[in-house]
């Protein structure tokens, strides 16, 4: 991809995958509290909206171009996704000074990688493979614009599909962004280039 070539939504996916890992790293190899917490909550930040943006534009591609085959792909990807939020949204409230924690971390890291794996073995070759440049790159812009309004913390509670999940993401934005506005997150930058422009 050159510097000014729109992103595919296989590069836009994994770019926010690594950036998770750096995320989880930094809460690992922070030595304050309070950092500790800063970059727990910019993994709940970045988590939480990668999860539903991708359920409300990726998933709704893969069942359209994919066919029956799109829809079992989704369901593991929705039951992956489950066991992230419920690591997360016990994540999300736990101080990192708890003996719980950093297992929680790993837990929640583990299930995220099972699932980081099956999309990029199993998910984006086939969608990529049913797209063209220009459609993945759409559906890569699309994804990016729906992470801007989507909700900030996990709901493991609310619905995964399309037009229910709309409706819950609608209704919970709001309320986590006021939560963001007093909470503690990382410098600016000190986050990852792609991330920094979405503050």
């Amino acid at each position: 991809m050159s510097p000014t070539e729109p992103q595919t939504i296989s590069e836009a996916i994994s770019g926010d995958h690594k950036s998770l890992d750096e995320y989880a790293d930094r809460i690992r190899s922070s030595t304050s509290l309070e950092d500790k917490t800063k970059w727990r909550n910019q993994l709940t930040w970045a988590s939480a909206r990668h999860a539903i943006s991708e359920e409300l534009t990726m998933y709704p591609a893969m069942e359209k171009h994919l066919g029956e085959e799109g829809v079992q792909l989704t369901n593991t990807d929705r039951e992956q996704h489950q066991a992230v939020k419920e690591d997360l949204y016990k994540l999300q409230s736990l101080s990192p000074s708890s003996s719980e924690f950093l297992p929680l971390l790993d837990r929640l890291m583990y299930d995220l990688h099972e699932h980081i794996k099956h999309e990029s073995e199993e998910d984006m070759p086939r969608l990529e493979g049913k797209l063209s440049k220009e459609e993945s790159q759409d559906l890569a812009r699309s994804f990016e614009r729906t992470k801007m309004i989507t909700p900030t913390r996990s709901h493991p509670s609310a619905p995964n599909r399309p037009y229910f999940e709309n409706l819950a993401a609608m209704l919970a934005a709001p309320i986590d962004r006021f939560k963001d506005l007093v909470s503690a997150f990382p410098d600016k930058e000190e986050l990852p280039e792609k991330h920094r422009s979405m503050l």
